[in-house]
């Protein structure tokens, strides 16, 4: 898969981190299967209420009403160069993407000259689940 533009994204994106006390800043391109693009940027406070790049882009799709979603891609390290190091999602943001995705949802993670593909699955094997 060809994800150039949405490398370039993930990179711009990141540079609207709102990250004042660990400077670790988080971009997420969330591609629907409508082919929309959402994005989201970390947002941190001096309380524990921060919010993930990936629950950003997430809940502005959901906000308008998007269910079905292809993948996400998720970039983030230390200042705003490119990181050097893969950024998986953490285990809340896995969590919640599980609600709306189904196991083979792809989940890619830039870095460097690096792209890895990972699917939900791979990342949460064993998700909570409630019955609807």
């Amino acid at each position: 898969m060809n994800l150039e533009k949405e490398i370039d994204l993930v990179y711009k994106v990141r540079e609207n981190a709102y990250v004042p006390y660990s400077n670790f800043r988080v971009g997420a391109v969330l591609k629907a299967k409508s082919g929309k693009i959402y994005t989201g940027c970390n947002i941190e406070n001096h309380g524990i209420q921060a919010i993930c790049a990936e629950r950003v882009a997430f809940t502005k799709a959901l906000s308008e009403g998007e269910r079905n979603f292809e993948y996400i891609l998720v970039a983030g390290g230390i200042g705003k160069e490119i990181p050097k190091e893969e950024c998986l999602p953490c285990g809340y943001c896995r969590q919640f993407m599980s609600e709306f995705v189904n196991k083979n949802f792809k989940i890619y993670v830039a870095f460097e000259d690096e792209v890895k593909e990972y699917t939900m699955e791979d990342l949460l094997p064993y998700s909570f689940k409630l019955e609807k």
